[in-house]
């Protein structure tokens, strides 16, 4: 094999751009400067000398971050196809491979994020940059939830039922190593016979855009509708509020009529009380509205995947959090290349 040429990598780049790289085309719509004043607080840390490394960028090691939630990718992966990808390289403005963080520093920055509790802030922010960027959220508002698992933890049942009173198993207590890999947050659940394991993610998705405007995660087994009050949004142009009918019940019609906002949430059956045509036909209706919504976890499906893997809720959160940024990025995007 021959050598590499001086500008075969940048001949290379350049037939990526001619085909379009989907990561070249996202750094170009995002305003990352943005972000910095929210990741100099996470990130900063008082430096006791002036001897040692520097620390890396905080917007570079932000995008490490979303690239390696854009990809799915473990923090051992994300250095490999780091070093590995031009593509990935240019994103993020290395052109050093002694730049480039190996998969503990990946691994310290999102936990600096997590325990700053910053994703959220992070979100709202970039919530309020679409805002002003002319995607204000219109015609109303769709409520969904969908699972994120995590690995499947081999739990007795015994050990189950103490963790779902908040208790820590006495057995774990004495091995401190078996206890650091124990989730004790994650719930199981089951729907339509099948089961789940780990976090909910409860979104609001506007009807005009298909852009997430709210959302909170919590456990597999919370309910759907027990969420929708903390993800309502109060800025939406729309009053409508369409969900499935899991939302459907006294106290969410009460709630939608306190906060003047009109419910289009399905309607549901009952033994022995069977839907009318009438109302069959209105949720039919509905569903070409509220089915938006299953575009959005459809792209997360694809491109992210439904499975995470971390330790707590904390964490979760903040991988969930990316998630739902990271699709409002690309979105955002999308929407650029076509107005």
């Amino acid at each position: 094999m021959g050598q590499i040429g001086l500008f075969d990598v940048e001949n290379r780049l350049l037939e990526l751009s001619a085909m379009g790289d989907p990561l070249e085309k996202l750094d170009k719509a995002i305003n990352w400067k943005h972000f910095k004043p929210l990741l100099n607080k996470a990130f900063r840390k008082d430096r006791k000398s002036n001897a040692g490394r520097p620390p890396f960028d905080y917007i570079m090691m932000f995008k490490v971050l979303v690239l390696q939630s854009m990809y799915n990718l473990s923090d051992a992966q994300t250095q490999f196809q780091i070093l590995d990808r031009h593509t990935f390289r240019r994103f993020l403005g290395i052109y050093d491979e002694s730049q480039i963080p190996d998969e503990k520093t990946v691994w310290n920055y999102r936990e600096a994020l997590t325990q700053s509790g910053t994703m959220k802030k992070l979100f709202d922010m970039f919530d309020r940059y679409l805002t002003n960027a002319g995607y204000k959220a219109r015609k109303g508002q769709i409520i969904d939830a969908s699972f994120v698992e995590v690995p499947r933890q081999r739990n007795s049942r015994d050990e189950n039922e103490e963790i779902k009173q908040g208790k820590t198993p006495d057995a774990w207590l004495d091995k401190p190593s078996k206890l650091s890999q124990k989730d004790l947050d994650a719930r199981w659940t089951k729907k339509n016979n099948q089961t789940f394991y780990g976090y909910k993610n409860h979104v609001n998705v506007d009807v005009k855009r298909k852009l997430i405007r709210e959302y909170s995660v919590t456990s597999a087994s919370v309910h759907d509708s027990k969420e929708m009050k903390n993800i309502l949004d109060k800025d939406n142009t729309g009053s409508g509020v369409w969900a499935d009918s899991a939302y459907r019940s006294e106290d969410t019609e009460k709630l939608l009529k306190k906060r003047t906002l009109k419910s289009h949430v399905h309607r549901k059956s009952y033994r022995n009380h069977p839907l009318s045509e009438f109302q069959n036909q209105q949720n039919t209706k509905k569903s070409r509205i509220r089915a938006r919504v299953e575009h959005v976890f459809g792209w997360m499906e694809n491109k992210i995947g439904s499975l995470i893997r971390c330790i707590g809720q904390p964490r979760a959160a903040t991988k969930i959090g990316l998630m739902n940024l990271v699709y409002n990025m690309n979105r955002y995007r999308y929407l650029q290349s076509i107005a």
